[in-house]
């Protein structure tokens, strides 16, 4: 249901008093704010440091299939009556979903196209590379599946031609459970440093009510509520973890540049690009809106623990 127009236009002039109050307070001891909110921000870097590589790191393993694969590789030597064989034995196989063949000549090719190295490729007298089958096992229950997988693998490795068989899929499955494994843990780390940064808050927060006392009880004897004292303090703790939530997105972009030097000669051997970036605007938004949730929680505490004893 909408306000009165006449009590609307009392709620905002209330709100713009109270922002204008916020804002006297904050020109009346500047450096103390600051430094209450370079407290806040080094509470909040952390968190949101870890969040921004998890975050970077995550589409990296959607990119890659984290289903249990397994690669068959012939012998160089091998003839095209062993590689048909092998197919049609791997084919017949109830537990295998998936067959892919791969012929030397076409992995050639896509090593050509996809590293710098084609010049060194065509130089050689033939193709260094084997014919593969790239095989896409059944899935069993969680606590057979890896042994299941193993005793596949190793009779493959019996069969006539081949030369090696690779388990594939393992790592990336392994990457994914650390990511989860290290998002849990951010979020512990998370919550704590946010108790930490409420009782930051509640503190600076009972500071600023403890000089304004003798203000407030002249408010309270000309009949202002509650709600008219707090809101003065409630802005002030969410800008306080507005501009701390800020600094810490701050400095962890700053830090990202030199990781992004660090890291650009590592791709480079391995002929990828990947460059971590701060979170994004969504993201952003919402972590603002976390950390001025707790500047609100903690003036809220602070102020409501005041009045309830006066």
């Amino acid at each position: 249901m909408s306000r009165p127009p006449a009590t609307l236009s009392v709620w905002l002039r209330q709100h713009r008093s109270a922002l204008v109050d916020t804002w006297q307070r904050l020109l009346r001891q500047p450096t103390g704010f600051i430094l209450n909110v370079l407290v806040l921000a080094s509470a909040f870097v952390l968190p949101v440091a870890g969040f921004t590589v998890i975050e970077n790191l995550r589409p990296l393993t959607h990119k890659i299939t984290t289903e249990p694969e397994i690669s068959l590789f012939m012998r160089n030597d091998a003839s095209r009556a062993q590689v048909q064989q092998t197919e049609s034995q791997l084919r017949s196989l109830s537990e295998l979903t998936q067959v892919t063949y791969v012929p030397r000549e076409k992995a050639l090719a896509q090593l050509k196209a996809q590293s710098d190295m084609a010049d060194v490729l065509n130089a050689l007298p033939s193709n260094p590379l084997p014919d593969a089958f790239i095989v896409q096992p059944r899935q069993h229950a969680a606590g057979e599946n890896s042994a299941r997988l193993e005793e596949l693998a190793q009779t493959l490795r019996g069969w006539p031609g081949v030369e090696h068989v690779q388990l594939d899929s393992a790592w990336v499955k392994r990457m994914d459970a650390l990511l989860h494994l290290a998002r849990l843990a951010l979020v512990g780390l998370a919550s704590i440093l946010a108790l930490a940064a409420i009782a930051v808050v509640f503190n600076t927060i009972r500071l600023q009510v403890l000089l304004a006392r003798d203000e407030i009880e002249v408010m309270r004897l000309i009949g202002a509520t509650d709600s008219f004292i707090r809101r003065p303090f409630f802005y002030l703790g969410t800008a306080q973890g507005i501009l701390a939530g800020a600094s810490a997105w701050g400095l962890t972009a700053a830090a990202l540049g030199p990781l992004n030097q660090a890291l650009a000669t590592l791709v480079q051997l391995y002929a990828a690009e990947f460059q971590f970036a701060p979170l994004g605007g969504v993201a952003t938004l919402a972590l603002l809106a976390c950390c001025g949730g707790l500047g609100w929680i903690g003036a809220g505490l602070s102020v409501g623990k005041y009045l309830s004893t006066r």
